[in-house]
């Protein structure tokens, strides 16, 4: 009876504080409400909270159904479940509950912000407007394979599964555990590979990534159908009513054919997403003459595992007759069903918080906010691809200045956003009865984007652009990526000015939107080849006032004013403070200005500079020679270093002669000027030439390290003096395919090189009138005659052309003998010269502007011996950049400093990509040694696993030897490895770590074990024996011969002796 009153106590006591803090909720729910906005609902709210509280026969005031009520709860388990959750979420500390992962933290923050935006209510899934998405592929990655993860894309040896486990190591931590995986060598197996390709494809920028989330539209609209209480049949319908999404594939058909794997990584997304469609094209022969039929096919999983032909659409010919993207989107059009149409990348994805606001956004095409109607709507981006360098993140910033800020000025006040790229949204009937939303003409559509813009504007349409939907964009990462990009934006800017769109919407704008678009567009590019003209005018002009004595007006010498110039150099940093205000409201104030410093110490003024050449560069050639052409610029990982030569051929004709140019043109003017003030007037001209130079070698991973500057040195040799294996193994053709364009270039596009041409003869000759190094030979008779050292320097070039015909057919020690002492003799030649006549300095200078002069005459005009002087003059360029990286690599410091500069922004984003670089510079070890002995490490440990599972599987069979002996090979072997505990491993290749034949502990002769198979276990080389002599040798070969003559337990297959390790 005690128990049963207190049980009987302890149940009052629960059910009277479970009433209290119910009540208390309500009133406190009460209170907040009744400071709300007076509307029907809140009313309404309130009214029933109030009788609700009032109640009598209530939960508030009835005890006996207030029990009973509560023992119904603590019998009903998903009750239990979801007040546990409740509790933990209410209970736990704020830190527990805010979640780990930056990128969570990131979206919901933006998430929960949008939701305060001005946005258009969202109508019921009934009434909303339906859409498509749309995206067009050509080849790229679908979903990793194995063979992908593994893969080593160079020398340095990083795998695509290691840059990804070591990018994403929570992410990779969390899908172990999620999956129950212990051993990571598991990963391949049957059970988990799948889960392992997509999960290292959902980061990376593969059509997998792009696809899932997309689909997370229909994801959003079940939620909110369900919210809707819609039942399962009027939701499945609404979905195919309301949204598809349409892959455009136009090889998918070449690739069944051909059984590329990429078809079955397509197929399994459409099995993995019912609604998602494929669209391609296929091509059909008639006859053997070539004649073919075209079609347009639309496909689509039936549900039980095939695939099932929707639509075939008969062609009058092949679609693609223009450029490959535009043509590819347009024969997928007539598929779409919606009223809009959204067009997503390859390289984009999406999120399901920002699908769950689509209906809203779609909304905005039936707002009218002016006399037209909206027509394409601009959606944010959010670059995902920031955290990997600090290369990603300058372009992650860059997006950011442009689609955030640009693109939000120029859609209000401006009034004059085009479509800059997708993932626009289309008022789809608008643009298919007005031409379509991408034009695909050859080359001046190359920007196939801008032109829907300009369509969209010529045909009165208007552009809107909201921010309270993102959708996620990956970015080029690597230098010669992003400058593959920038050089096709600006080939196809300069297509845009020659274009009869900009001629007619032009022709069409008031003056002030004129403007607008002029600063929106092509004339951001126009300014940048303004930009380099101004610094090459400057420097010129500069020099040639120095050279010829000019800086004077009359007697009074000119007064620089370098001073002002440096304190107007420093209000360029205001052109930061849109960005800093940016990401102070997103991100914090404190971390905006570490964000701003951080790219100023990290290289980011060089950066930007040098791409400013980039764009100057192609914008002006698409002009004056024409050539635009798409370039694929890649979607990989880029943490490998770029040789040397590589580099020559990206950057030369852009950036390293105009490098070298203005630094020569500035020390020139540093010699002969005499108006000071020197370094006020030409840091930001010296500033400008540096990242033209060194921009390509400072994010450039390893740059710095001794070993690899050594080996780009040797490369850059070779490619320099290669004869054949075109443009990537021989400078001649390169240079040949470089120039190509002089024979077709038209006389009026000729005319600035001639200018330059003469103003390179102005230099020559200011140089040669000058008294730089000017000597008196008649007071001071040289010792050799300069005249005979010439002539012996004639003979020698002359030998040189000589053993570069015959060279190949020379002995190795003849070839290298005879090529040092010509090089020797035509050292120790000219700097006799140089020594006894100082005046040959001076004419040297010059002579080195007139031969410039002369062959850029002879360049332009077709003749092609001016090949030659070229040569020399790359091999000086060459030189010029190899002596400060030496010199940087022999102090070691800065290897280091750029490491971490490079990839600063990776490491505080928990990203440890130093790991990756430590892994890749052990191939970059002196002689080769470390990287067998690394190699060999984790053989031997691979080897000692193997051999314990085989133990082990003996003796579960009861085939194990007696409990007190052991396996000899597993001894050896854990000997090997465990040697030396707590210290370094050493292997050295020609010391035996453990006798083949000994004694054991009991004093019997044992030999070494071979494995189950009888394999040999690379015998000498996992052991480190390094003779046959030895007759250890011998007993072992015998035991190895005897265990491999028995016969094995499975039938037809049979285990030889591996010559040598297999490759790793």
């Amino acid at each position: 009876k005690k128990s049963d009153s207190e049980k009987v106590v302890i149940i009052d006591a629960l059910r009277d504080q479970a009433r209290d803090k119910f009540r208390s909720f309500a009133h406190a729910l009460k209170g907040l409400l009744k400071n709300a906005s007076e509307n029907p609902e809140t009313r309404d709210v309130l009214d029933r909270i109030t009788f609700l509280l009032s109640m009598e026969n209530g939960f508030l005031w009835d005890d006996a159904y207030v029990s009973d009520q509560l023992d119904e709860c603590a019998k009903n388990l998903a009750f239990k479940e979801v007040l546990t959750k409740v509790h933990g979420l209410v209970a736990c500390h704020p830190d527990d509950a805010e979640p780990k992962s930056k990128e969570v933290r990131r979206r919901l923050t933006f998430f929960v912000n949008s939701l305060f935006m001005d946005m258009p209510d969202a109508p019921s899934i009934h009434d909303m407007f339906s859409w498509n998405v749309m995206t067009p592929y050509y080849s790229e990655d679908v979903t990793y394979t194995k063979a992908d993860l593994e893969k080593r894309t160079d020398a340095l040896g990083v795998s695509t599964i290691l840059y990804l486990q070591t990018l994403f190591r929570a992410d990779w931590d969390n899908f172990l555990e999620r999956n129950c995986i212990k051993d990571e060598e598991v990963i391949y197996s049957k059970k988990f590979i799948n889960e392992t390709r997509v999960w290292a494809s959902l980061r990376a920028q593969t059509l997998t990534r792009t696809v899932s989330g997309m689909m997370y539209f229909e994801k959003a609209l079940r939620l909110l159908a369900n919210l809707e209480r819609l039942d399962e049949d009027t939701t499945n319908d609404l979905m195919g009513e309301k949204f598809g999404y349409i892959v455009s594939c136009q090889v998918y058909g070449n690739m069944k054919k051909n059984q590329d794997p990429k078809a079955d990584d397509i197929e399994q997304l459409m099995h993995r997403f019912p609604h998602m469609r494929v669209a391609y094209i296929d091509t059909i022969r008639l006859n053997r003459s070539g004649a073919s039929l075209f079609y347009s096919v639309l496909v689509k999983s039936d549900g039980r595992g095939s695939i099932q032909e929707v639509y075939r659409v008969r062609l009058p010919g092949n679609p693609v007759i223009g450029e490959g993207k535009p043509e590819n989107q347009n024969h997928a059009m007539i598929f779409t069903r919606g009223e809009f149409i959204q067009t997503i990348d390859m390289n984009q994805e999406g999120y399901f918080e920002e699908a769950l606001k689509m209906r809203n956004a779609l909304q905005e095409f039936a707002k009218r906010d002016g006399p037209l109607p909206t027509t394409i709507l601009g959606l944010r981006e959010h670059i995902f691809t920031g955290s990997v360098s600090s290369l990603a993140n300058y372009m992650a910033l860059q997006e950011t200045s442009f689609v955030t800020l640009g693109q939000r000025v120029l859609a209000r006040p401006l009034r004059i956003r085009l479509h800059y790229g997708h993932p626009d949204v289309f008022d789809k009937l608008f643009f298919i009865t007005r031409g379509g939303i991408s034009k695909s003409s050859k080359g001046i559509n190359l920007s196939e984007d801008i032109f829907a813009g300009y369509n969209c504007v010529i045909r009165g349409g208007t552009v809107g652009f909201k921010e309270y939907v993102q959708v996620g964009k990956g970015r080029d990462v690597g230098m010669s990526q992003i400058y593959k990009f920038e050089a096709k934006l600006s080939q196809g800017a300069g297509e845009q000015s020659l274009s009869r769109d900009v001629y007619r919407i032009c022709h069409r704008l008031d003056f002030f939107r004129l403007l607008s678009l002029y600063y929106g567009g092509i004339g951001h590019y126009f300014s940048n080849v303004l930009t380099v003209l101004t610094i090459y005018v400057v420097v010129y002009l500069m020099a040639v006032l120095a050279l010829f004595d000019l800086e004077k007006i009359g007697d009074r010498v000119i007064t620089p004013m370098g001073t002002i110039q440096m304190l107007l150099g420093g209000l360029g940093l205001l052109q930061t403070i849109p960005l800093f205000a940016t990401l102070g409201v997103e991100r914090g104030w404190w971390p905006s200005l570490r964000e701003i410093i951080h790219v100023f110490i990290t290289g980011g003024p060089l950066h930007f500079m040098f791409h400013i050449q980039t764009k100057a560069y192609y914008m002006a050639q698409t002009i004056l020679v024409g050539g635009a052409k798409y370039r694929a610029t890649g979607r990989g990982f880029v943490t490998q270093h770029t040789p040397m030569d590589e580099q020559f051929r990206f950057f030369a004709s852009s950036h390293l002669y105009l490098g070298v140019e203005v630094s020569a043109a500035l020390i020139l003017m540093g010699i002969y000027t005499d108006a000071g003030q020197y370094f006020g007037r030409t840091w930001s001209l010296w500033l400008a030439s540096l990242s033209f130079l060194a921009s390509p070698f400072w994010f450039n991973p390893l740059t710095f390290e001794w070993n690899v500057v050594y080996s780009d040195y040797e490369k850059w040799l070779s490619w320099m003096h290669g004869s054949t294996g075109g443009s990537l193994k021989s400078w001649s053709m390169w240079w040949t395919e470089e120039n190509a364009y002089y024979k077709t270039m038209p006389f009026t596009s000729k005319v600035p090189n001639l200018i330059k041409s003469l103003l390179y003869i102005l230099i020559a000759e200011g140089i040669r009138r000058s008294d730089l190094f000017q000597s008196d030979t008649t007071l001071n008779k040289p010792l050799v005659s300069v005249g005979r050292v010439l002539i012996f320097i004639a003979l020698l070039l002359i030998l040189v052309r000589v053993y570069a015909l015959t060279e190949r057919s020379m002995a190795y020690p003849i070839r290298r003998t005879v090529g040092i002492v010509l090089f020797v003799g035509l050292i120790a030649g000219i700097i006799t010269v140089f020594i006894e006549d100082t005046n040959c300095i001076r004419y040297a200078l010059a002579a080195y502007y007139g031969v410039g002069a002369f062959c850029l005459v002879g360049l332009c005009f077709g003749h092609k011996f001016v090949k030659n002087f070229y040569f020399v003059h790359d091999v000086v360029c060459g030189h010029i950049i190899f002596i400060p990286l030496f010199v940087l690599a022999a102090l070691q410091i800065p290897h280091y400093v750029q490491t971490w500069l490079l990839y600063h922004n990776a490491l505080s984003s928990d990203v440890v990509v130093s790991d990756i670089l430590r892994y890749a510079r052990r191939t970059q070890e002196a002689g080769g040694h470390t990287e067998a002995n690394e190699d060999l490490i984790e053989q031997v440990a691979e080897l000692k696993k193997l051999v314990q599972k085989q133990e082990l599987l003996l003796s579960r069979v009861g085939l194990s030897p007696d409990q007190g002996s052991g396996s000899s090979s597993t001894d050896a072997i854990a000997d090997l490895v465990n040697s030396n505990t707590g210290d370094e491993m050493i292997i050295q290749p020609n010391s035996i770590a453990t006798p083949a034949v000994g004694v054991g502990d009991g004093g019997a002769v044992v030999t070494r074990a071979q494995s189950m198979s009888g394999l040999d276990v690379w015998g000498e080389m996992a052991l480190g024996d390094g003779g046959t002599s030895n007759p250890n040798m011998e007993s072992y070969q015998r035991a190895s011969s005897q265990n491999q003559s028995r016969p094995t337990t499975a039938q037809g297959f049979s285990f030889t002796q591996p010559d040598a390790m297999p490759p790793r």
